[in-house]
């Protein structure tokens, strides 16, 4: 397991909710997500391809999250997404995050797994210099 990436999957959980942000067009698009794990040493996120966020990333694969720490603190975590048709891949985010099996299974039609290629990842604060992790 890489660390960095065990870190970074570890505060976005503990924010509850971070958020995506991808680009329509010229116009950034942000929305809530909060389903994320660590899988083959890659950070994992899922959407719908039904949602605007999948054609969003389709087009241009290159999308950032951020969430809220604790003290006036926050993480920004940017890179391409990859899409991974395995059904390793789906079966692991349904069984890191299970409330999904709600509304997806790994081998339905749906449900799509990315991964963050050529990833930044840094700690903001309001009074420090960033904290790079990656």
């Amino acid at each position: 397991m890489n660390n960095k990436n065990e870190r970074i999957v570890r505060l976005l959980k503990q924010a509850q909710a971070f958020y995506f942000a991808t680009l329509d067009g010229d116009q950034p698009n942000v929305r809530p997500f909060n389903a994320v794990m660590e899988f083959e040493d890659k950070i994992y996120f899922y959407t719908n391809n039904h949602k605007s966020a999948f054609y969003q990333i389709t087009e241009n694969p290159k999308i950032e999250l951020c969430a809220s720490l604790a003290e006036d603190r926050w993480i920004r975590v940017r890179g391409c997404a990859v899409r991974d048709t395995r059904v390793e891949a789906k079966r692991a985010m349904l069984e890191a995050n299970p409330s999904l099996r709600k509304m997806y299974s790994e081998s339905d039609k749906i449900f799509e797994v990315f991964y963050l290629e050529n990833m930044e990842a840094k700690i903001h604060s309001t009074y420090e210099s960033p904290e790079i992790i990656c």
